[in-house]
């Protein structure tokens, strides 16, 4: 199911610009400007994600999630900011947004981070995570979900492929049960080890197990 979004940014030109890179991606169903109209806009939208600006006019992201709460308090946040101030991120988080990614994002790992949070997962920017973690570290207070910066920088295809490969099934296997073609899934499990900075599919394996990822 494709999910719904609202965008929420004081800068009309980057609104029609995530429009345009998530077209096709997710459903986006509006948008808004301000504070005010964001949170008219949410209410009456209802959309399964609010991709949200920090830094606005009237009190920034965090007034839009407190004023949503009143009326919406199960909505879900992802933050999408030009900042990654270590300040900006934890005040956003501690408000209640489920992740923060900075706008040099591409709109296909946008569309995924959507997804993500719109199936209740928490999503950051690689190098965001440490911030967060390091916040609530400590506190007794918990994280919005364990945050791993390593599986951060996998995709929802990259890690349903590395939890088959952890499984024990073949290439081919896998292909048949994701519907894609072997050499597909090998490219996949090279863009894994690549990005995870492991050799084999069995050093994969084990890191998968470790934090994990199959039952």
């Amino acid at each position: 199911m494709t999910p719904t979004v609202v965008i929420v940014d004081d800068h009309q030109l980057f609104r029609a610009g995530v429009r345009a890179e998530l077209d096709g991606l997710v459903e986006v169903l509006g948008d808004a400007a301000t504070v005010e109209e964001a949170v008219r806009c949410i209410a009456q939208l209802e959309p399964d994600v609010v991709l949200l600006d920090v830094q606005m006019p009237g009190g920034g992201g965090v007034q839009v999630i407190r004023d949503v709460a009143r009326v919406r308090p199960a909505q879900r946040f992802l933050a999408l900011s030009v900042s990654d101030a270590a300040e900006d991120v934890i005040a956003i988080i501690r408000a209640g947004a489920r992740g923060y990614v900075t706008k040099t994002i591409s709109g296909p790992e946008l569309a995924d981070a959507v997804r993500r949070v719109a199936d209740g997962d928490a999503v950051f920017s690689p190098r965001l995570a440490g911030f967060v973690l390091d916040a609530f570290a400590g506190t007794g207070a918990p994280a919005p979900s364990a945050v791993d910066p390593e599986l951060d920088q996998l995709t929802a295809r990259e890690r349903e492929v590395l939890q088959h490969i952890a499984r024990g099934y073949l290439y081919k296997e896998i292909g048949a049960r994701l519907h894609i073609s072997p050499k597909t899934v090998e490219a996949h499990v090279s863009a894994v080890l690549r990005k995870l900075q492991l050799s084999n599919r069995h050093e994969l394996s084990r890191w998968a197990v470790e934090r994990r990822l199959v039952d």
